[in-house]
């Protein structure tokens, strides 16, 4: 079964989850989100029911009664902000990252320290391109002996 996307109103449901630090019950979460989005506490606990089917959220049931489940985020938020970002990629860049990245700096002005933390993450990207390569060519290696 192809794994299904965080969809926008599932985001914000995961959102509530990743910035409590206890799993949280369906109604917990509803009141959290009361006032920012317009979602029924019924359509809450549907989306929550696909957010575990997703693999993305669990639950564990509550000792003291079995009706209750206090749910937690299996998928930490960078995890899926990468793959959400992976895709958006490959969708509307066709998977040039180099693409992605030029129509997002162009469309923004950055002060100087944004510029510099961007520098600082392309010089790490450096060095994991540069290990990515040297396993891969490893690999190759072993294949030939």
């Amino acid at each position: 079964m192809k794994k299904q996307e965080i969809t926008p109103s599932e985001w914000q449901i995961m959102e509530v989850l990743w910035a409590s630090s206890t799993p949280l019950t369906s109604s917990e979460v509803y009141k959290r989100m009361q006032g920012n989005v317009d979602m029924s506490q019924r359509m809450v606990r549907v989306l929550m029911n696909r957010l575990n089917q997703k693999d993305i959220l669990s639950y564990t049931v509550d000792e003291q009664d079995s009706r209750v489940y206090h749910y937690y985020a299996l998928k930490q938020k960078e995890e899926c902000v990468k793959e959400k970002s992976r895709k958006f990629v490959e969708r509307y860049f066709s998977g040039s990252g180099t693409n992605a990245m030029a129509a997002l700096l162009q469309s923004f002005a950055l002060t100087d320290e944004q510029i510099k933390e961007l520098e600082e993450i392309l010089e790490k990207s450096k060095g994991k391109s540069k290990e990515c390569n040297l396993k891969s060519s490893d690999k190759e290696g072993d294949g030939h002996a």
